[in-house]
């Protein structure tokens, strides 16, 4: 409401010649009123002093002055100045002609000669408009890449998301699956305990019903032979004494055999747990390395499991993985710390290298069997063992071992090749490991695959 209250205030007070708020207004006696020097200007253009208004014929002394109508003007302009044009500077009221490029914004040229500016880079305006549009375009496009990465990177977060909603569904269901298998398991376990119970309890019942009637048989002899001892030590002096030495066999004490030992052994509950849990233990345990078929040698063959690995005759047709190794091949899992444990079962495979390499080593080379070289491994070729080249232990033909456990305890730094069955220990490497490390294997004999089991930490 005050807003258009001005606007028909601003129309009153407006000159029709400047079309501007009144500056020094006066009235003439038509009553309309001008600026003054507006109207001595419209005058010198007239042969005759009429009104810009209404046309009618004026005197020169006719215009006549209102203070209080300029002091309202002037309170007006006061209270709602005139709006400086944009392209104006608001300082010096001079048209904006330069751009200047360390403060970022047009100005005149008083103000490019200020000493504001002094030594600031400074164009005309159409230059920099020129100029500044192109580097606002490259901007643009640099952002639009940039926005673009940000879009992919967001559609693969969605779909990384699917993935993970997917994996979780399906490990889901496998674990669902894998403790079904459990409870089915365990309730096989003790439908099969508690029906073998009777059994045992039966059986156990006879072997006690058996001693029992035996007991009873000697009891019942026993109580013969006090009952006539007693009818012997009533009878004549000559009679006891011919019966003396008889007495004294009859009353010799048998020993009382004790049943408890016997009955504990016959309990096969006390060893449910201890059998179930090793049985379950089987049903659940996987090897603790797996091989990655991604790091063998075109001569390996790695089985569909990964668990084992054979030497073929003919070289195979790989990819030219930067993973896959000149000879050998790895686990696919690593170790940077804790202790780790597996078994590989070389049965009559007369050549084979176990053991462990650094993550850094060279894969296209042939490995030297050297600590220093980040390989550290036991060696079977020739019915020889060997560390670092050397020989190690002598085993005889009939000795040599089928299964070669192999102990890695990285934070010990220590590496043990060891025959679980003799419970001997092959070989030792100490020293520590430089860096994560991968379990190496290598066979080289056709038709004699080497496998992967569970090893025993606790050897």
């Amino acid at each position: 409401m005050a807003e258009a209250n001005l606007s028909f205030l601003e129309e009153d007070l407006t000159c029709v010649i400047c079309c501007d708020i009144y500056t020094d207004p006066v009235t003439l006696k038509c009553s309309h009123s001008l600026c003054k020097k507006c109207l001595q200007k419209f005058w010198t253009t007239q042969d005759v002093a009429r009104c810009p208004v209404c046309r009618k014929e004026c005197s020169h002394d006719e215009p006549t002055k209102s203070l209080a109508f300029k002091a309202l003007c002037e309170s007006y302009k006061k209270r709602n100045p005139t709006a400086v044009p944009e392209d104006i500077c608001q300082e010096h009221k001079e048209k904006l002609k330069l751009f200047c490029f360390e403060d970022k914004q047009p100005i005149c040229v008083v103000c490019y000669t200020s000493k504001r500016h002094e030594n600031h880079k400074c164009s005309p305006i159409e230059e920099a408009v020129e100029a500044l549009k192109d580097d606002l375009e490259e901007r643009i496009y640099n952002l639009q890449v940039t926005l673009t990465e940000f879009i992919d990177a967001h559609d693969s977060c969605m779909k990384e998301a699917e993935l993970i909603k997917k994996q979780t569904i399906t490990s889901e269901n496998q674990i669902k699956e894998e403790f079904k298998k459990l409870h089915q398991f365990l309730n096989e376990e003790e439908e099969k305990w508690i029906r073998n119970l009777p059994k045992e309890v039966k059986s156990q019942n006879m072997k006690i019903n058996a001693r029992m009637e035996e007991l009873s048989k000697q009891i019942s002899d026993l109580s013969e032979k006090t009952a006539a001892v007693w009818q012997d030590m009533e009878a004549e002096n000559i009679t006891f004494l011919q019966n003396y030495a008889e007495n004294l066999q009859r009353l010799k004490c048998p020993s009382v055999p004790s049943i408890v030992p016997e009955l504990e052994k016959n309990h096969p509950h006390q060893t449910l747990i201890f059998t179930t849990w090793a049985r379950m233990q089987e049903l659940v345990e996987n090897p603790p390395v797996t091989l990655d078929p991604n790091t063998a040698s075109k001569m390996l063959l790695v089985s569909q499991d990964c668990c084992s690995v054979q030497y073929v005759e003919n070289p195979l047709s790989v990819s030219n993985n930067p993973k896959r190794l000149y000879v050998g091949v790895l686990a696919a899992q690593s170790f940077s710390s804790g202790l780790h444990c597996w078994d590989v079962e070389v049965g009559d495979n007369g050549h084979w290298t176990l053991g462990v390499v650094g993550a850094t080593v060279n894969r296209k080379k042939l490995f030297k069997m050297d600590p220093n070289s980040r390989f550290w491994c036991l060696r079977h070729k020739g019915g020889k063992y060997q560390q670092c080249g050397k020989n190690v232990m002598a085993i005889d033909k009939d000795e040599r071992p089928y299964i070669i456990r192999v102990m890695l305890d990285f934070d010990l730094g220590e590496l043990r090749f060891i025959d679980p069955f003799r419970n001997r220990s092959l070989c030792t490497f100490t020293g520590g490991f430089p860096e994560m490390v991968f379990p190496y294997f290598c066979t080289g004999e056709l038709g004699r695959p080497i496998s992967i089991y569970m090893g025993n930490k606790t050897c």
